[in-house]
């Protein structure tokens, strides 16, 4: 049977990818003769409706394939970002079959009421407003019963066809079966709401000494690993930022603290942060939702990444070209001094204008077009950490037209600097910089071998 199901999904991935190279095919004759942007916005659509009709599982592959501005164009990251994971809700009926399977009757049974119409429906879960024995309002999230299932099911055929790929020596070294091995991973945390609710409460105490910043507090005995019991948050999603009733400044401010923390200080990031991810409360609350999907910055990159944003803080284009080439997983690059003109020139444009005129998403975007015509790839944590600070810049702009994150920043990069831990071994040198260290090497000896010998004369 499980056979048959594959065979069938096969089909029907086939299918649409053929419709997609057509439709596409129709679209670029129609078209005619189209430059490189109009090119990628072209691809970029007919690739964004094609991951919206294979399903949940595709989305999410393009969702963070969105978080790659490194290794993919503007033009589809772009495409991508409007990759929206809204479906049609499930039978409430689905709904309460999951609350009685997974929840002890004595926990179920505080749950009152629920609003049989979601209050958000996604492919891998929806959200129903409830209400406790105590009156308290509460957020359930529950999983739908298919979910895991139809995931499992294309993550084994994403990795048949990686393993089909890479017989083709161009695409073996992509490594293909190694990144459908960390999607796969990525979309199993998905679908463990036991894994989001511990990154709830890690977040939970990272952002405890932040004032202003939450995540909802969980209730824990309605917990388990397809059902999720939250405090309601009552506030504004942050995709409709003019409806804010409190203080749009303090929220921007917030917003800021909350993106520096993760980054910064913790080196653990909210890796599906989107303005619809974001609650702003009158209260003058920014609160983060929907925790599944986290990126970790490994300890040992903490101080290469600080160091390397210092240097995008600082406007130092050779150390930024530098640091983002040696920490690099993999590189294609044959000129590396062609690469570090470009990233200084690209320094230069903006050298000497004041910190407020400059966006730090612009700043960064420009860098990552220089990595990825260079070819110089970035660990994904860093990408995570790019989109982090997009959000919070353009969230913030919407509330504070006056806020300048990188100044913001610098404070706490100067301190965070100096904590740190030990960084990493470089993953390789600058060209060049091996023989100029051992060249410095050599004649540092042959001076102090001069000397020597100059006092063993004067001793004599």
């Amino acid at each position: 049977m499980r056979f048959l199901s594959l065979v069938l999904r096969s089909l029907a991935i086939l299918a649409v990818l053929t419709g997609a190279f057509f439709r596409y095919m129709g679209r670029r004759i129609v078209a005619g003769r189209l430059d490189t942007e109009a090119r990628d916005h072209l691809r970029g659509q007919v690739l964004v409706s094609t991951l919206d009709k294979l399903g949940a599982t595709y989305v999410k592959l393009g969702q963070i394939l969105s978080t790659r501005p490194d290794i993919i164009p503007p033009g589809i990251v772009r495409e991508l970002e409007t990759l929206q994971d809204k479906v049609q809700p499930i039978p409430f009926e689905q709904v309460v079959r999951v609350l009685d399977e997974d929840l002890p009757k004595e926990a179920r049974a505080r749950i009152v009421s629920i609003d049989p119409v979601p209050v958000a429906a996604a492919s891998v879960a929806q959200v129903h407003r409830g209400r406790l024995d105590t009156g308290e309002a509460v957020a359930l999230k529950v999983q739908r019963p298919l979910a895991a299932p139809q995931i499992d099911r294309d993550l084994v055929l994403m990795d048949v066809g990686a393993r089909m790929l890479e017989w083709i020596p161009s695409l073996k070294l992509l490594s293909l079966r190694g990144a459908v091995a960390q999607f796969a991973e990525a979309m199993h945390r998905q679908v463990d709401f036991e894994q989001e609710a511990n990154n709830n409460r890690r977040f939970a105490a990272n952002f405890a000494p932040v004032e202003g910043v939450e995540v909802p507090k969980l209730i824990e005995d309605l917990c388990s690993r397809r059902v999720l019991a939250m405090e309601f948050v009552n506030g504004v999603r942050a995709t409709e930022p003019e409806k804010v009733g409190g203080d749009r400044k303090l929220l921007a401010l917030r917003g800021a603290a909350a993106i520096q923390q993760m980054v910064f200080k913790d080196g653990f990031v909210h890796a599906d942060l989107h303005p619809g991810n974001i609650m702003l409360t009158d209260e003058g609350v920014v609160v983060l939702i929907d925790l599944g999907l986290v990126a970790e910055i490994p300890k040992d990159l903490m101080r290469p990444f600080i160091e390397t944003f210092h240097a995008l803080s600082q406007k130092d284009g050779k150390a930024a070209a530098r640091l983002f080439y040696i920490y690099a997983p993999t590189v294609g690059t044959k000129d590396y001094a062609q690469y570090e003109r470009e990233v200084t020139a690209y320094f230069d444009t903006f050298y000497g204008k004041p910190l407020g005129e400059l966006e730090a998403s612009e700043v960064v975007a420009g860098i990552m077009n220089i990595l990825r015509r260079h070819k110089v790839q970035i660990d994904p944590s860093f990408t995570v950490v790019h989109i982090a600070m997009l959000v919070a810049e353009g969230l913030g702009k919407q509330l504070d037209p006056d806020l300048d994150l990188i100044a913001l920043a610098t404070p706490m990069l100067l301190e965070v600097v100096v904590t740190a831990p030990e960084g990493r071994k470089p993953e390789r040198e600058v060209p060049g910089e091996a023989e100029a260290k051992r060249a410095a090497e050599a004649a540092k000896l042959a001076r102090r071998a001069e000397r020597r010998a100059q006092q063993q004369q004067q001793a004599d």
